[in-house]
């Protein structure tokens, strides 16, 4: 019997993942980790394992792992903290004997402009130091991060960005979760995934769809990165943040979310959604 472990189980990826999981596996089979167990409460009925662990405490993590042969390691959401948080994960998981680890990275990681890129890289590094057996899951950008934001742009006529004609290869919440499945299940080591949707789009294109879809014009308006970071705070976010998704914006125009490997569909062993069908199920809300 081989025993499957999720970590950050109550996140919107990772209740996926374990949908997705308890496709392919019994549950008994199956370790949810959650910093609060109660959260997960529907997936212990259900007859999966569900164990406190959290990333702030290496204690709750020995425990959590013992007796688990394979694990998801989601990345954690604590910017700034996530290399120590991630590298607690990864010395219990060589604690507990785990034999397979795979790992939420970043898309092209290793050369990436994008802001989050170097916490991803730390913890990379940190499992080629591990002497563990891994697989690296790049992760690309949701399509959901576009399309949830789509309810102020149809009343004002405009969708705001600075991605130039970037061309952008998103891909679903469920498509990568189905890709880190393919892996936790059938991943031997030592493969580097670079997880991006089938079909590129741009931010015209995205727009026009929009327009098309809702019966309505709704424009992509360009901005500068400064402008766009100002027009994020004007919507209500932090500063920082808004700095942090401008910088991602500028630099997607230069192709940092953008790839065309095939890594993601061939690893979760469907086609990835089509950003048409992602705007038309925002669309009905």
């Amino acid at each position: 019997m081989t025993t499957y472990a999720v970590t950050g189980a109550t996140g919107k990826l990772g209740r996926l993942v374990l949908d997705e999981l308890l496709t392919k596996v019994d549950a008994k089979d199956v370790v949810a980790l959650a910093r609060d167990p109660t959260a997960l409460q529907k997936y212990d009925q259900l007859g999966v394992q569900v164990r406190k662990a959290d990333y702030d405490d290496p204690a709750s993590l020995d425990a959590a792992l013992q007796g688990v042969d394979r694990v998801l390691l989601i990345s954690g959401n604590a910017v700034g903290q996530r290399e120590r948080q991630h590298g607690n994960v990864i010395d219990a998981a060589k604690r507990a004997g785990v034999s397979y680890l795979a790992y939420t990275s970043i898309l092209k990681g290793d050369k990436s402009p994008l802001p989050l890129a170097p916490e991803h890289v730390a913890t990379e590094k940190l499992l080629a130091a591990s002497g563990l057996n891994y697989d690296l899951l790049r992760h690309g950008w949701y399509s959901e991060n576009y399309t949830m934001g789509l309810a102020p742009s149809l009343e004002s006529g405009k969708i705001f960005g600075a991605v130039g004609q970037g061309r952008l290869s998103t891909a679903t919440r469920a498509d990568f979760a189905a890709a880190d499945v393919g892996a936790l299940l059938r991943g031997k080591g030592g493969d580097v995934y670079e997880l991006a949707g089938d079909q590129g789009w741009t931010m015209q294109e995205f727009a026009a769809e929009v327009s098309r879809q809702a019966g309505k014009t709704v424009e992509y308006v360009d901005q500068s990165e400064s402008h766009y970071a100002k027009t994020l705070e004007g919507a209500g976010l932090p500063p920082p943040v808004a700095a942090m998704l401008a910088r991602t914006s500028t630099v997607s125009a230069e192709g940092a979310l953008y790839d065309d490997s095939g890594d993601l569909s061939r690893l979760a062993g469907r086609p990835t959604t089509p950003i048409a069908q992602t705007i038309a199920e925002a669309l009905k809300g």
